[in-house]
């Protein structure tokens, strides 16, 4: 079984420092990755198998600048050798080009060795999942900013005694102990997130004696229920049953709140310290209404997991495409409302 954990982190004001600078190098690393494979796909696009366009010179992996493989660095790995004792040199993905490369990262701008080898290393395999959520049909991958890069992950080294753990060159660090961790589960990972109101730990953990789930035979479901998710009401049951969906960020409370503090952000002078505070505060709203909503989700969710039933039926439909189907398009709002265009 594999699930994770979730702890509110209580970093020194060091530790605190040292991981957003962290947070920084790794961004910018994971953008100087994805430039570098943009640019080699761009140059390897343009010039074809070519070196040069000018001479008309074919590529040739040993001496080419150019990367067949969409990333800066050597293309084959050297020393392998097969059974019979043959060099072989198979190709490199482009993430395993840049993670050989780390070395010279380190060694070209030294405050990059500070960071742990693991954490830079699924930095870039990060950027991988980018590229394989791309090819299976979702989006190109993008440069990242200051907020929506606000992680990264570790995979060796991290230790758990107490309400105390331990992160590779970061030290021991305390933690709000919620809920401890069972009897023979072992840490696999864990991933550091800031949040606006300080810095949370997810941590993976698995115990292969415990199944992920027990299988049933048709013979034993006797009793099912089916959720159809609704559009005013949250969840709808086969058995009648509706859950109300609240909406935790169009009350009037909260929409006074939230064009208060906003109105608050866009008066403050751009890049002072005044609209930092303010745009601070509305993030601690918009987190407040995301724990509301989550924790009633998890309430729903525990409520229907502890009915008296043998199977739970789930529609597999596409929420968001449904949505995008049924939104009004220009030229058909100008058909429909003619007076309304000037």
């Amino acid at each position: 079984m594999l699930t994770n954990y979730v702890y509110k982190l209580r970093p020194n004001k060091t530790q605190e420092l040292k991981m957003s600078n962290w947070v920084d190098m790794l961004r910018s690393h994971f953008n100087w990755c994805l430039n570098d494979r943009i640019t080699q796909y761009s140059q390897q696009f343009i010039q074809g198998n070519y070196c040069d366009i000018r001479t008309q010179g074919e590529a040739c992996p040993l001496t080419s600048c150019v990367s067949k493989n969409g990333a800066t660095g050597e293309p084959w790995k050297i020393g392998k050798t097969d059974k019979e004792g043959k060099v072989k040199n198979p190709r490199r993905n482009p993430g395993d080009i840049q993670i050989t490369a780390l070395p010279e990262l380190k060694a070209a701008r030294p405050w990059f060795a500070g960071i742990d080898s693991t954490v830079l290393q699924q930095n870039i395999k990060r950027l991988d999942t980018a590229y394989k959520n791309f090819f299976e049909g979702r989006g190109f991958p993008k440069f990242k900013n200051r907020s929506n890069f606000t992680s990264f992950t570790f995979v060796m080294g991290v230790k758990i005694q107490g309400s105390k753990i331990y992160l590779p060159k970061l030290g021991w660090m305390r933690f709000y102990n919620s809920r401890p961790i069972p009897n023979g589960f072992t840490v696999k990972a864990c991933t550091v997130r800031k949040r606006q109101n300080g810095w949370y730990v997810s941590v993976r953990i698995e115990d292969k004696s415990v199944p992920d789930y027990t299988t049933k035979s048709l013979k034993d479901v006797v009793k099912v229920i089916g959720c159809d998710l609704g559009l005013t009401k949250l969840v709808h049951l086969s058995d009648g049953t509706q859950i109300q969906n609240p909406k935790f960020s169009t009350t009037k409370k909260a929409k006074r709140t939230l064009k208060i503090r906003q109105r608050r952000v866009s008066r403050k002078t751009k890049g002072s310290k005044n609209r930092k505070k303010a745009a601070k505060k509305l993030g601690f709203f918009h987190q407040k209404i995301s724990d509301k909503r989550q924790a009633y989700h998890w309430k729903v969710a525990n409520k229907i997991v502890f009915r008296n039933v043998d199977a739970i039926a789930l529609e597999d439909l596409n929420i968001l495409g449904m949505m995008r189907r049924c939104r009004v398009s220009a030229i058909a709002y100008i058909l429909a409302r003619p007076e309304k265009v000037v």
